[in-house]
């Protein structure tokens, strides 16, 4: 039957995972980049009117982006007061 593992192989077996570089988890350029691709594609559909079907996603795409830059800045300032609940590292 299976017995028990002992604590020392584990230790073993379980390496060092090393941490990710600061500039590989900042979401500030995903956010900025991301923002800034769906005001040229708003600007383009509202220049064109043969795309006037894709105004409204691209005014949604606009409207995610500044969801997500204004949960990014509450969990950062969130993290920069101490907060339990905030993310660590932002």
């Amino acid at each position: 039957m299976w017995s028990a593992v002992p604590a020392a192989i584990v230790d073993f077996v379980t390496p060092e995972v090393p941490e990710i570089p600061p500039r590989l988890t900042d979401p500030r350029p995903v956010l900025a980049v991301g923002s800034l691709v769906w005001l040229v594609a708003t600007v383009v559909v509202w220049c064109n009117d043969s795309w006037a079907d894709a105004r409204p996603i691209c005014l949604m795409g606009l409207g995610v982006g500044l969801l997500g830059y204004s949960i990014f800045v509450i969990q950062r300032r969130g993290a920069r007061r101490g907060d339990k609940g905030a993310q660590k590292g932002l």
